[in-house]
């Protein structure tokens, strides 16, 4: 489970979030001051940062100078040009303004976590492990072979097992490694990856939300 830690001092701003990412089945962590969150960082491992500005002791831009390796999300009430430049040079890897739409702060979470997966990983979910190099998937110890685009699909459901992503989106994030997919096609794909993968195992790992998209299998 992505583990998410959000610094925030304002209790009812920091409740909204905590909720809004626990709905989307994100592991949340709790700092609300810019000392708290360092001695959080110190014991925990996060993929992703929420950060306010105007903190209690340490305050944003100082934390954004000490924190390294982890994509950091601004969440400020400074709406000032400068502010927004200073913060991305100073390590930020988006700002977001208060007060924030919900879909925008879940896309641009997802963002970030996507294009911060560390290259060479190797995605796993329960007992699927898609391997990198020779676009194949393993199920346990047994191997299959994938084509390309049954790969790039695979691939995005994994990088997000938690999150519903719609067909229009799917389709989005797959262009760039495919260029034969429609939404017609992709119910195709979806079920010859499910074919291959009962000639295996009768455990089910992709699921259809009606109307919406695709996820992962809890």
């Amino acid at each position: 489970m992505v583990k998410i830690l959000v610094v925030e001092d304002d209790v009812s701003i920091h409740a909204l979030i905590d909720e809004i990412l626990r709905k989307e089945r994100y592991s949340v962590l709790n700092a609300y001051s810019g000392t708290e969150a360092l001695m959080i960082l110190e014991k925990e491992k996060v993929e992703l940062i929420l950060l306010d500005l105007m903190l209690p002791g340490l305050n944003g831009e100082e934390i954004l100078r000490k924190i390294n390796n982890i994509p950091i999300i601004v969440i400020s009430a400074k709406i000032a040009l400068d502010d927004k430049v200073n913060c991305l040079l100073s390590g930020a890897n988006d700002y977001i303004t208060k007060p924030f739409d919900k879909q925008e702060l879940l896309a641009r979470i997802q963002v970030q976590l996507r294009i911060n997966k560390p290259v060479n990983s190797e995605l796993a979910f329960k007992s699927l492990k898609l391997l990198n190099d020779n676009h194949t998937l393993l199920i346990g110890k047994e191997k299959l072979s994938l084509t390309k685009t049954e790969y790039a699909i695979i691939k995005q459901l994994l990088l997000n097992p938690n999150q519903v992503i719609t067909k229009s989106k799917l389709l989005d994030l797959i262009s760039l490694d495919t260029e034969d997919c429609d939404e017609s096609s992709l119910k195709v794909h979806i079920s010859n990856i499910r074919k291959k993968i009962r000639k295996i195992t009768d455990e089910e790992f992709i699921e259809s939300v009606w109307g919406i998209g695709f996820k992962m299998y809890e």
